[in-house]
């Protein structure tokens, strides 16, 4: 039950949108989870600043999880998104931070797992 949350500091076309949210969907088997349960969420011109300065081109990508996964497997998913939003986005690697969020109580559908 992973919650890939994006916010991008520019604006970013539906079919771009798609386009991540696909590629998301293939790579989140690198911490051991399926599309199938996948939530992707893209707010694109967002203002986020870092060290005092407005990042013109930059990108915050929080991965919540219902459970955990080894260390190893988030810092290959790092790499991944990295890679995914500097080739799709075209935003440095050393503007694009992730975080991760394992989740012990997860609710769906009117109950928790």
């Amino acid at each position: 039950m992973p919650f890939i949350d994006s916010k991008i500091t520019f604006s970013v076309t539906s079919e771009l949108k798609e386009e991540l949210k696909s590629e998301l969907g293939k790579i989140i088997n690198t911490i051991g989870k399926s599309e199938t349960y996948l939530m992707v969420g893209i707010d694109d011109a967002y203002d986020l600043w870092l060290g005092g300065q407005k990042l013109e081109k930059g990108a915050y990508v929080s991965v919540s999880l219902y459970g955990n996964a080894p260390s190893v497997a988030y810092d290959k998913l790092t790499g991944q998104i990295c890679d995914l939003f500097k080739e799709k986005l075209n935003i440095p690697s050393d503007a694009i931070y992730v975080t991760y969020h394992p989740v012990n109580d997860w609710g769906w559908n009117g109950n928790n797992f």
